[in-house]
Order: C-alpha cells, then structure tokens, then sequence
C-alpha cells in the first residue's frame, strides 16, 4: 500500500471516528432533553451519560487500531 493510500485510508478513519463521536454526542443530548423534562438527574439520564462515554472511547480505540495497523 503506497503513502497516499495509507494517509487517506486513516482520514477516512478520522472522519468515522467524527461521525461516531458525533452520533454518539447527538444520543447524550436526546437522554439531557428527556432529563430536563422531567427536571431530575434520573437513571436513564445516568445511563445515558455512561453511554456517551463508552461510545466515545470506543470510537476513539477503534481508529487509533485501524491507524496502527495502517501504519505496521
């Protein structure tokens, strides 16, 4: 695999890792709506804020693998 095709395979991997993060974000503020809602840090708020974070990391330790390999 040549250079250029190995630096635009790990942009397309930085623009996943976005798109990721950023469903990931639009899924916590879904949870933060129905929180204020109800005007109470309930559980599903929890469980929502937990979920953000793992899809987050998640995310983040996918393309930092598929860039390692990309670069072995």
């Amino acid at each position: 695999m040549s250079s250029a095709q190995k630096d635009a395979a790990a942009a397309g991997v930085s623009v996943r890792e976005s798109l990721q993060h950023a469903w990931a974000s639009f899924l916590g503020l879904v949870g933060a709506v129905y929180t204020d809602q109800e005007l109470a840090l309930n559980l599903f708020g929890l469980v929502g804020v937990y979920l953000l974070i793992k899809m987050q990391v998640e995310a983040t330790d996918e393309a930092e693998a598929k860039k390692k390999q990309l670069s072995d």
